[in-house]
């Protein structure tokens, strides 16, 4: 499946609930999930449609794949990898995510949503330990330092995203240097840590039948 590349609040209406896939926006009356609650993105507007068993767990899926930006092939590699790891699979799913150094970089405040993340990585503004590393999918490990380069710190998206990073929270499972532009993996992160309303198990449910 090819990377989508439409509007992204068009996925946040199809889902029915909040994303977060365009940064400060999603916390202004602008986010169109507040003005059009109801209606699924398309030319009519139609009311949100009742879903099968199968479609309830289909439309999980979507909604993980899209938060953290992924394609099917991608998201499925996950999964599989979850499965073979002694534990419960759809937490073990969960902290592999959010192990991405995207994620990471976003939840650290770098970034104003992942994909503002990946793009910072992909263009070597971020170093991992003192090393530059542009691979959005790296797994971080316990005690990696994360940091923003020197001579990106003064970038104007970077220095945004840090000021609103009150509003969404800083993961227990992280400790921010901001002065330093600088992060900590402390711990790694746990199912508990990820507040955002996912039901992880609807995903091992829709794996395990098709």
């Amino acid at each position: 499946m090819a990377k989508y590349t439409g509007a992204v609040c068009r996925l946040c209406r199809r889902e029915g609930i909040k994303l977060f896939l365009k940064g400060d926006r999603c916390y202004t009356e602008k986010c169109a999930v507040e003005r059009r609650p109801d209606q699924v993105p398309g030319e009519h507007g139609l009311r949100r449609p009742k879903f099968s068993e199968f479609g309830i767990r289909l439309r999980e899926k979507q909604k993980v794949r899209r938060i953290y930006g992924l394609t099917e092939r991608q998201f499925r590699r996950y999964f599989e990898r979850a499965s073979r790891v002694k534990g419960i699979t759809g937490e073990l799913l969960i902290s592999f995510l959010e192990r991405r150094l995207d994620n990471v970089v976003y939840r650290l405040g770098f970034a104003g949503s992942r994909n503002e993340a990946r793009v910072i990585v992909r263009y070597g503004h971020i170093l991992i330990n003192g090393r530059k590393l542009d691979i959005p999918s790296y797994q971080t490990k316990l005690g990696d330092v994360i940091e923003v380069k020197d001579r990106s710190q003064k970038l104007d998206r970077i220095n945004k995203s840090l000021e609103i990073l009150a509003r969404r929270g800083l993961p227990d499972w992280l400790e921010l240097e901001k002065e330093n532009y600088k992060g900590i993996i402390k711990r790694l992160p746990q199912r508990i840590d990820v507040t955002f309303p996912i039901e992880e198990q609807l995903i091992v449910e829709f794996y395990s039948r098709v």
